[in-house]
């Protein structure tokens, strides 16, 4: 039987309908002039995906590929593989995935069936192998580059200390240990799945933490003289002014963590003790999750593509600040976003780039607040318009000036429930005439933990907890799950994080009810006899499937109604 034809990357690309002979010709233009591999430039343009290249090319090689390029590299990945093992074979490992006992491997040849066996042979029993195709000379500098430096955030501290440095190899910049020291802090953060990486400066020692699911742990204190030096690190690494401590400094970072772009954003804020860093993780991956990824209950999705199937007029995401509004709304846009839709965004600040999706930053600096932008939207000829947030009465009136004249506009509201939405829309003084039969809905939502699915218990529900979940019947028994903690997930008893929320879909009736601005009582009696599902419904529904617990919805919503 003969072989398939192996396309070239252009071609294939054009036959599957993922770029077009004018996206080929630009990216074809920029290779000459820089003589960068052409999945690549693709990327960079935004014409594609990594995900798109890497399935083309597993397609056409029968195997995956990965760029080695700026990688910050995973100290228990590299321990695994001896250095001469790595030379032999011309491999490198990336990246070690605890969660599924899975090796990343970056290989030269990924058919080399003689290395994989042999590499297989001596790795701890349970050990996948994941090979990913990458240019034998990335591979030969990353081996380099990375073996023979402590890349353990212990041995770092260590080589610090003590002045010891065992390897004596390149004078480049990544041997400095501070360096090293960031990075493997960076790394470790994502690792375990952080959405922040706080540095705090006290009196004699600098603590380090990390919000994970929501909550803050402490991972690490140093003595205070480390600071300086790592501060100034960061500040370099952010783009900020390193000579400035007395005023709070903005920036961003971006790497390269086991293959896929992470971002930081920088936060320097002078306190007593020094300065205090917080940096916010930004993941794409994480951060743009399908809408059939977002939990929600059958009914409530098909009501939310209804909402989102609406030409013109506002739907609101309302919380409070970490509580994933942002995701959900990403999540939203990229359902909707094709060649047929001018997308435009308003953001403070960006924070995940997203292809085909026009997206402005506001800020103080370039003087643009949100009733400005969209006021300047507007002349762009926008069919969906995504303000950041509606913070006052001018943007508020701006935003529904925009649903008004034809456009489908999205923002956030910080406020504690979707029916309390509407109150607040008032009380900063938009005109209930305007708001009624202009919103076309409210999500609520909140972010509870999800229970470990390694070791959660399961019991039987008592009279109190019945009565909350909703199950009245005294011979209905209820079996739920509560945390126990494991090494899997740290002893916490959760892992990763879930939303929990509630639909409002405006109807005639709620909007007659809003011209007459009616109370917030009236409002959920109307809502609710539409057939209107709480946070704390939904909530229940989530503790019944056993993906979380009692403790954690009543962490984050108020119980007490179910008990009146």
């Amino acid at each position: 039987m003969a072989e398939p034809v192996k396309l070239p990357l252009g071609k294939l690309l054009i036959e599957k309908g993922v770029i077009s002979e004018d996206q080929l010709r630009i990216a074809l233009i920029e290779q000459k002039r820089g003589n960068e591999p052409l999945g690549r430039l693709l990327i960079t343009l935004g014409f594609v995906t990594e995900a798109t290249v890497r399935e083309a090319l597993s397609e056409n090689l029968n195997t995956q590929s990965a760029d080695l390029n700026s990688l910050v590299v995973d100290a228990i990945a590299l321990q695994l593989i001896p250095k001469d093992v790595a030379k032999r074979y011309s491999v490198f490992p990336i990246v070690y995935e605890r969660d599924t006992d899975n090796l990343v491997l970056a290989m030269s040849n990924t058919s080399n069936i003689v290395a994989l066996d042999q590499i297989h042979a001596m790795l701890v029993k349970g050990i996948t192998i994941t090979p990913l195709l990458v240019n034998e000379s990335d591979i030969v500098k990353a081996i380099d580059q990375y073996y023979g430096f402590e890349l353990s955030i212990d041995g770092i501290l260590h080589e610090i200390e003590t002045g010891e440095v065992s390897y004596q190899g390149t004078s480049d910049e990544y041997s400095h240990p501070m360096v090293r020291l960031i990075d493997a802090l960076l790394a470790d953060a994502v690792q375990n799945g952080a959405s922040d990486i706080h540095f705090e400066p006290e009196h004699s020692f600098l603590r380090i933490r990390y919000r994970i699911d929501g909550i803050l742990r402490q991972i690490r204190s140093l003595h205070k003289s480390y600071w300086p030096a790592m501060a100034v690190r960061l500040k370099v690494i952010s783009n900020m002014n390193i000579a400035e401590t007395r005023a709070p400094q903005d920036g961003r970072i971006a790497i390269k963590f086991s293959g896929r772009q992470i971002d930081f954003r920088a936060s320097a804020q002078p306190t007593t003790h020094g300065e205090n860093f917080v940096l916010r993780v930004l993941d794409r991956q994480k951060g743009l999750v399908p809408l059939d990824g977002l939990g929600l209950a059958e009914r409530e999705l098909d009501l939310l593509k209804l909402m989102i199937a609406r030409p013109d007029g506002l739907i609101l995401v309302t919380g409070p600040t970490g509580s994933g509004k942002t995701t959900t709304l990403y999540s939203i846009l990229n359902h909707i976003n094709t060649e047929a839709v001018n997308i435009m965004t308003l953001e403070d600040p960006v924070e995940y780039p997203m292809s085909m999706i026009r997206q402005t930053s506001v800020n103080e600096s370039t003087k643009l607040g949100f009733a400005d932008g969209i006021r300047s939207i507007l002349r762009q000829d926008p069919d969906v318009i995504l303000v950041g947030e509606i913070r006052d009465k001018e943007t508020a009136d701006m935003a529904l000036a925009a649903a008004m004249t034809g456009h489908q506009v999205y923002s956030t509201l910080h406020t504690n429930s979707a029916v309390g939405s509407v109150s607040r829309l008032l009380d900063i003084g938009v005109v209930a005439d305007v708001l009624a039969g202009n919103i076309i809905g409210i999500i609520a939502q909140r972010l509870v933990r999800r229970l470990c699915v390694h070791c959660r218990a399961p019991f039987t529900a008592d009279a109190l907890e019945r009565r909350l979940l909703g199950l009245e019947a005294e011979g209905e028994k209820a079996v739920i799950y509560r945390a126990v903690g494991c090494e899997r997930c740290a002893h916490q008893g959760y892992k990763g994080r879930l939303a929990i929320m509630e639909l409002l879909k405006m109807n005639a009736e709620l909007d007659e009810l809003v011209a007459r601005r009616a109370s917030v009582r009236e409002l959920r009696a109307a809502a609710a006899a539409s057939g209107f599902r709480s946070l704390v419904d939904d909530g229940m529904r989530r503790v019944l499937e056993g993906a979380t617990t009692l403790d954690e919805v009543s962490r984050v919503v108020d119980l007490t109604d179910r008990l009146a």
